[in-house]
């Protein structure tokens, strides 16, 4: 196994470990109402608090990744964020979950702008599409398909405070396995043979084996029109994400009567769907490229795709109620959005590519926004109207709005006259202004 694969197999777990712990209070949600007397509309805010820790520090952490390397800042996020999950049993409220939810979020911030910034200095250009489309798109879908069943099953054996101790105890363990192995960039790294690094080196532009910059420049950040149309597109789909992380456990306990157990098993297809269909993407983003050599190819996969999934999920709202039904809508919404799982992340590089961290942590943050809005949208209706319709309806309406961006507004980059860009075209652009 080739080093730089040790080092995406590290991040992968990271993001599993990530994405079980931030998923975790989902299914906690009727003990937490029952201890602590939390209402549907609480509950909302509980899981918005940790989006509002996680867009501000993914703002924060991009610039902090490109500064002093992803590493530090990564074990650093670990520290906290196993903090937060182990202390919130003894929460002891509404306002104690919240802000340690709010403290979750900002530890759990740095993890994909530092995986980003791994993959861009681990990884040749032509080998980024899949790796990322398995770290932003398997590994995130994957995690919740498993995450279902183990945190039911975690709750039946050791209650549901054992369940956030044990997972406070993974992320330890993940963050003794990683410290003599985890490196900022591959010339870092003893064990990184010479051959590798010349295999690695030759895929990659000026500045990109650094394993860290010394200033950031938001100027060109912000001006950047294809990253704020990924930035978009990443809160329509996010919007959607984080409704179902935090509320179709939720939707299918009190819409279908079933059990904690059974909505355990049940949650599983729609991530399951996540799964295909990110491993769909990645294999299709880089493809596609390869025939047309275009980068505003990587926004009609992806507005194509949100368009997909907000049309997947319509028809929950004109047909009755049946759970089948119900889970092949979801499941298809979630496939077809998990198409762009790693194609936001190679966007991201395309747009800066000396500045990794910092293009990565303002998508994340679009992302994150959603996260925040999304949880409390849903809370409101759900108190307001005891059903779940104006949620469905507002997440295709956002799919459409960020399809229709993402295909009519594109632009294709200026390519950088010096180099000519290769098989994915990861780095290999210069910023559109």
């Amino acid at each position: 196994m080739k080093s730089r694969w040790l080092t995406i197999a590290l991040i992968l777990g990271l993001v599993v470990v990530n994405y079980i712990d931030r998923s975790a209070i989902s299914f906690a949600a009727g003990d937490l109402r029952e201890q602590f007397d939390i209402s549907p509309g609480r509950y909302g805010v509980i899981s918005s608090a940790f989006s509002i820790g996680y867009m501000l520090f993914a703002l924060l952490s991009g610039p902090l990744v490109d500064r002093y390397g992803a590493r530090r800042v990564l074990m650093v996020g670990m520290v906290i964020w196993a903090a937060a999950t182990a202390l919130t049993p003894f929460a002891g409220g509404f306002i104690g979950l919240i802000l340690l939810r709010i403290l979750l979020g900002a530890g759990e911030a740095p993890c994909f702008p530092a995986a980003t910034r791994i993959a861009s200095r681990w990884l040749p250009a032509h080998e980024r599409g899949k790796a990322l489309a398995l770290i932003g798109g398997v590994a995130v879908s994957g995690s919740l398909l498993i995450g279902g069943p183990i945190l039911t099953q975690l709750i039946a054996l050791t209650s549901w405070q054992g369940m956030f101790w044990v997972l406070s105890l993974a992320g330890v363990v993940w963050l003794l396995i990683a410290l003599p192995f985890l490196k900022n960039s591959p010339a870092e790294a003893s064990f990184v043979s010479a051959a590798e690094l010349r295999e690695i080196r030759a895929g990659q532009t000026d500045g990109e084996d650094s394993g860290h910059e010394s200033a950031v420049d938001w100027g060109a950040i912000l001006r950047n029109r294809n990253l704020w149309l990924v930035g978009l597109g990443y809160f329509s789909w996010g919007f959607m994400f984080w409704a179902f992380m935090y509320w179709l456990p939720q939707y299918l306990e009190h819409e279908f009567d079933l059990s904690i157990k059974a909505v355990g098993g049940f949650s599983v297809a729609p991530w399951a769907a996540g799964v295909v269909g990110a491993l769909a993407g990645g294999i299709i983003v880089d493809r596609v490229y390869k025939r047309t050599q275009s980068i505003r190819s990587r926004f009609v996969i992806i507005g194509i795709a949100l368009l997909l999934a907000g049309a997947s999920i319509t028809p929950i709202l004109f047909l009755p109620a049946n759970l089948t039904t119900a889970l092949i809508c979801i499941s298809a919404g979630v496939g077809f959005g998990f198409v762009t799982g790693g194609i936001w992340w190679v966007a991201s590089i395309d747009a800066a590519p000396t500045q990794p961290g910092t293009a990565a942590g303002f998508a994340d943050a679009c992302f994150a926004l959603a996260g925040i809005i999304a949880p409390s949208v849903m809370g409101f209706i759900v108190a307001r109207t005891g059903t779940y319709d104006g949620g469905f309806l507002v997440m295709a309406t956002l799919c459409l709005v960020g399809s229709l961006a993402l295909l009519l507004f594109a632009e294709e980059p200026r390519r950088d006259c010096d180099h000519e860009h290769d098989s994915t075209g990861g780095g290999k652009l210069a910023a559109t202004e």
